[in-house]
């Protein structure tokens, strides 16, 4: 069980912040997503870009290569345990929208297995005319012979559920199935689901997620379903699930209040009961086991657990009141926890360490303790070890790096053999780079690290095209992994690749996350201006050489360095961002972000947040670098209006910008992998037309 999240100057004068937050947009009918105004606005803009980029040299030989590697069959087909069966999504060039499809672990070993294709999305989509994007499913536990599939018209974070049968490979008539709406749905039992989903007016939350759960029973018509929860408007979202395991089954509900802090209840008998846990910590089972990751210290049973910590307890021993925690990881000044995964008998923990790293096991013992040891993994790059199901000790060993193709390796907790049965061929040429790892000290003192990836012996004289990439948010840790697209578009074409490590992410744990949350945000900013200026300062690269990307709240780090460091960067990507910060709040799903950033509808906030919000503070008569905005009219979660508000009041200062829009794509920015190699085309094609 893991609880949900919803896999985003000098201060104003008092007098001044009022007027600024009266003043009408001129902008926002640009808010309006499918507008046949903002749209007929959006295509032309889209068409200054295509024929700009798409005219240079570089575009086709990028595109061509980029879709090529994301349709190829050589990529890994990572699986998930089923029952007897490992399933998997892919895309390739016949399969555009794709194929859910499954197999043995017998076939999975081979070169090229033998599929059985449970759904085409393609046939699906075709035969109901609509633009299917697959979403993911959730199985029925234990028989696995029923799912309830998520599937979103274009891309959107909405969806539409519909009950499956694996048995007949067909949907189940009169089965669970929902209308298009950002719904949580989990199984109960086999004739049972809790729903949270758009009831009626005031069954959403402001952030437009669930605020209502219910217990529906097969057969019912949704309206009959009963109410087992319901939160308060101004939540983030609530929902039901449950977690199984050989044993067990436990229900729950949780309450997420805001981003990072929420509550947990359990059923007992009929009741749900709220879990005594502080409010932003992250709850967890393990068979017997109660496991809490902690991001605050917690002070109980007379003892004081860091934030960072992983604990656990028995189940029973928690629920009749004992807070005797054994604890599985405590985090140290360069040390965070990772994530950690359940086996039959044992838990791994990931631990960072440096943004490097490190795998444990940890095996509770009779009297109470539990055993720590090692389990091995290479020295670099980003390992990942997560069980195959909670039936065995098999785990899936995931390996990566910048320059190695990606490994996928299959163990048995206590056995010392491995089985290598995927890997990754090398998409680019990465001879003659290598990895390296360095600090800045920001503006506060804080060192701050960073990976770059270069050719071995980069002459530094400032001349190396270079792109620095950073998210900085939502304690989201960023490390080292193998993109063949970033290495056939940048590296391979003599591009040094930058990756930042700021605060606002996970990297070192919830403290390097909370120090730049909302008055503190400009922490985060200055961390990624302290690397760029050491890059100059190594002579790695210089401004007119120099570019960033980022997307989502990177998007938002890059307006904002867009609009306080212009003189640093010669091109700036900036993806599906949040730009308007005044605005935010009110758009789609940006409520839920507030614990992130501030409200800006309160003026002592709006005081620290319009001091680097990007769209307030663009001007004229300043020299920007040239940009390209990238969005998706189907972002349900961070609205196209935020970057298409942004090149309108650029456009009306008459600064040099381009645009692009995909109409369909969701928040990734593109629902297929044809759709992805065009929109990463542009993006590498606009890098080396400005910085070579």
């Amino acid at each position: 069980m893991k609880i949900p999240l919803w896999c985003l100057l000098p201060l104003l004068p008092l007098a001044s912040t009022f007027s600024q937050m009266a003043d009408p947009d001129p902008n926002q009918w640009l808010e309006d997503v499918t507008g046949e105004r903002a749209l007929t606005w959006a295509r032309a803009h889209n068409a200054i870009t295509q024929r700009e980029l798409e005219d240079s040299p570089d575009f086709k030989s990028i595109h061509d290569r980029l879709l090529a590697i994301y349709d190829s069959t050589a990529r890994i087909p990572y699986v998930a345990k089923r029952g007897a069966f490992y399933y998997n999504f892919w895309r390739d060039a016949q399969h555009a929208r794709g194929i859910w499809r499954r197999t043995t672990l017998a076939e999975y070993r081979k070169p090229e297995p033998a599929w059985e294709i449970v759904l085409d999305l393609d046939v699906l989509a075709t035969a109901e005319n609509e633009n299917w994007v697959w979403k993911g499913e959730n199985f029925l536990y234990p028989t696995y012979d029923r799912a309830l599939l998520n599937l979103s018209r274009g891309g959107g974070d909405a969806v539409v559920v519909r009950e499956f049968d694996l048995s007949t490979k067909s949907f189940v008539a009169n089965g669970f199935s929902l209308p298009e709406a950002k719904s949580s749905v989990d199984w109960r039992d086999r004739d049972h689901v809790f729903v949270g989903t758009n009831f009626d007016a005031g069954s959403m939350t402001t952030s437009g997620y669930p605020r209502i759960v219910k217990d529906w029973r097969r057969g019912t018509q949704l309206a009959e379903a009963r109410e087992v929860f319901a939160g308060e408007s101004g939540d983030v979202a609530s929902a039901g699930f449950t977690s199984n395991e050989p044993g067990f089954h436990r229900e729950f509900v949780y309450r997420a209040i805001e981003f990072f802090k929420g509550n947990t209840y359990i059923r007992v008998g009929d009741k749900f009961v709220k879990l005594d846990l502080p409010g932003d910590a992250r709850a967890s089972t393990f068979r017997e086991h109660l496991t809490v990751a902690l991001r605050s210290a917690w002070s109980v049973g007379g003892k004081t657990y860091p934030a960072g910590a992983l604990l656990a307890i028995r189940w029973d021993k928690f629920l009749s009141g004992g807070r005797d925690f054994a604890v599985l990881f405590k985090p140290g000044p360069r040390t965070s926890l990772a994530g950690h995964s359940n086996t039959r008998h044992h838990i791994i923990v990931n631990e960072l360490e440096n943004v490097r790293n490190r795998l444990y096991v940890h095996t509770p013992l009779p009297d109470g303790t539990w055993s720590r040891t090692p389990l091995p993994a290479p020295e670099f790059g980003t390992t990942s070890a997560t069980a195959v199901d909670d039936e065995s000790d098999d785990y899936w060993l995931n390996v990566t790096d910048f320059l190695t193709p990606s490994s996928l390796i299959l163990g048995t907790l206590g056995k010392p053999k491995r089985e290598l049965l995927k890997q990754l061929p090398a998409f680019f040429n990465a001879d003659g780079l290598e990895v390296t790892q360095h600090e800045a000290v920001s503006k506060d003192g804080t060192r701050v690290p960073y990976f770059q990836v270069a050719r071995r012996g980069l002459a530094l004289d400032g001349t190396a095209p270079t792109l620095l990439y950073g998210y900085g948010g939502f304690e989201i840790s960023e490390t080292p992994n193998y993109s063949g697209g970033l290495g056939a578009s940048w590296l391979e074409r003599g591009g040094v690749y930058v990756l930042a490590n700021i605060r606002g992410g996970g990297e070192f744990g919830p403290a390097w996350h909370q120090t730049a949350l909302k008055a503190n945000r400009q922490r985060a900013y200055d961390d990624f201006i302290a690397i760029a200026e050491d890059l100059i300062k190594r002579r790695v690269t210089s401004t007119p050489h120099f570019g960033i990307m980022g997307g989502s709240n990177g998007g938002l780090l890059m307006g904002v360095m867009f609009t306080q460091r212009p003189d640093l960067f010669g091109a700036v990507v900036c993806q599906v961002p949040l730009l308007d910060m005044q605005r935010y709040s009110h758009l789609l799903a940006g409520a839920s972000w507030m614990a992130e950033y501030g409200n800006p509808d309160v003026p002592e906030e709006w005081a620290y947040i319009s001091r680097y919000s990007p769209y307030q503070n663009v001007k004229a008569g300043v020299k920007y670098p040239r940009i390209l905005f990238t969005t998706s009219t189907r972002d349900d979660r961070v609205h196209p209006g935020h970057a298409r508000k942004m090149v309108a009041k650029m456009n009306a200062l008459h600064q040099d910008v381009l645009y692009y829009e995909n109409i369909e794509g969701g928040h990734g920015g593109a629902a297929n992998n044809r759709q992805q190699a065009y929109m990463s085309a542009l993006a590498f094609t606009f890098l080396l037309k400005q910085l070579k």
